[in-house]
């Protein structure tokens, strides 16, 4: 690699961003869906596996920002030189998840029933339509994602807190709290009916989820921490100027400086993930959760979003009508802000596998070709599944989720692996952090043995 100087670290403040887009992908899943449904029929009790599965993400991916901040390159490229046949695998384990239209099925579900007239095919296909339009036209592709998750964030999330506040009683929040360590209504850690599908599916959602965990280092590269300074951009479609690139790294010289350098980027990164990421995705989830736990508890059915209109119905019942359809427009629009993400991310982690697939790391790659057809690929999938008559919202977010769990489970040893052996010693992971992300596979796997041969 070109030897490069290590960039002087930016304040906590300038280092607050690259989480939201993770965050972001997060609510219209397990935030919104997945975690809610569980709270609705078995209660709080299981939300410790939503702190216990935001936690393993946490340390994956920060992680893969050590990689990248200490190389500029994605871990995807580290990856490809231990062997040319791994970025076969992120191309299938990212496309067909993530492929599945369960988010813009969702959202076409909530606006349907405000115009009961309109072909729900017809909007679901739109949406997804729009999502490739939305990032094909943005000027810079990393800003335009950014940009409407934080929106979504800053408007959602105090709007919720909001009904959590108005709805709770102390001893909800007691209950909340037990469930964080595993106790239930009768039960410790596991209700008797509870399915290991949906379980596992909520586990696999409490934070981003599957292989898009790893674009965590295009974010880094996108907002230029560490030696990502030096990595190139992708740009927006219609720009006339496609400049290729490199998309292998730089290394710094282990000098004083930099060494102190890297210490302090390392530091910003995890707090700022730790704030961001952990904190504010475990919030949500919990009060997601209790606010769903508190209206419906024992009223849910299981088909579709069933629960999340009955919740909007108590809702409004229980305060004012508006608050009903703000609610549910809320969701929608978390919803297609999710899609929208995973489309990016996704389309990015298969672009790039691709092109390091096909050609020599040391070519020179036009990346933004790659990553809109990786896009409208996906898109046009996604209808495709869509009209043929995969429509149910939570089936599909679900099946997503456990698809995920699978490439996630496979992330763990990889990118360990990559930090030991690619990195140089004192930027190497823990002692600490190896357990950790041992005994995440070790929980991966057990679970998905269980769902498959149970």
């Amino acid at each position: 690699m070109v030897k490069k100087a290590l960039p002087k670290p930016l304040s906590f403040k300038q280092t607050i961003g690259p989480s939201f887009v993770l965050l972001g992908l997060a609510l219209g899943s397990g935030e919104l869906i997945l975690w809610p449904f569980l709270a609705a029929n078995y209660g709080l009790g299981l939300l410790w596996g939503a702190l216990l599965g935001i936690t393993f993400q946490y340390f994956l991916n920060t992680e893969v920002m050590r990689y990248t901040l200490a190389t500029g390159e994605s871990v995807f490229v580290g990856l490809r030189k231990i062997s040319r046949l791994i970025p076969l695998w992120f191309v299938l384990s990212t496309f067909i998840p993530w492929s599945l239209p369960g988010f813009s099925s969702a959202s076409s579900d909530i606006i349907k029933y405000f115009f009961p007239s309109i072909n729900k095919n017809i909007l679901a296909v739109s949406l997804l339509l729009l999502v490739g339009i939305i990032l094909s036209l943005g000027k810079s592709l990393y800003k335009t994602v950014e940009t409407f998750q934080k929106t979504i964030i800053f408007i959602g999330l105090p709007f919720i807190f909001g009904l959590v506040i108005f709805f709770s009683s102390p001893s909800d929040y007691l209950e909340a709290f037990l469930g964080l360590i595993g106790k239930g209504d009768g039960y410790w850690f596991f209700p008797p009916a509870v399915a290991v599908s949906a379980f596992l599916g909520a586990f696999a959602y409490a934070g981003a989820g599957g292989n898009l965990n790893l674009a965590q280092s295009y974010y880094i590269k996108e907002k230029g921490f560490g030696m990502g300074k030096y990595s190139s951009k992708i740009s927006s479609l219609v720009k006339t100027d496609h400049p290729p690139s490199v998309l292998t790294g730089r290394i710094f010289t282990p000098t004083l400086e930099n060494r102190q350098r890297w210490k302090s980027w390392w530091k910003l990164v995890k707090q700022e993930h730790l704030l961001i990421f952990w904190f504010l995705g475990l919030i949500t989830i919990v009060m997601l959760s209790l606010l769903s736990k508190v209206t419906v508890h024992g009223q849910v059915s299981e088909s579709g979003l069933s629960f999340l209109f009955l919740e909007a119905g108590v809702i409004g019942q229980k305060t004012l009508p508006i608050f009903k359809t703000l609610f549910l427009l809320l969701s929608a629009t978390m919803l297609f802000s999710t899609q929208l993400g995973v489309l990016e991310s996704s389309s990015r982690i298969i672009s790039e596998n691709i092109a390091i697939f096909l050609k020599p790391l040391s070519d020179k790659i036009n990346l933004s070709l790659y990553f809109y057809i990786a896009l409208w690929s996906q898109i046009f999938l996604g209808c495709f599944i869509y009209l043929i008559g995969f429509s149910e919202p939570r089936a599909l977010i679900t099946l997503s989720a456990l698809l995920n769990a699978l490439a996630m489970m496979v992330s763990f040893p990889l990118i360990y692996y990559l930090n030991r052996h690619h990195l140089r010693p004192e930027m190497q992971p823990s002692f600490f952090r190896i357990v950790i992300m041992s005994f995440a596979f070790l929980f991966f796997l057990y679970f998905l043995t269980t769902l498959a041969f149970g």
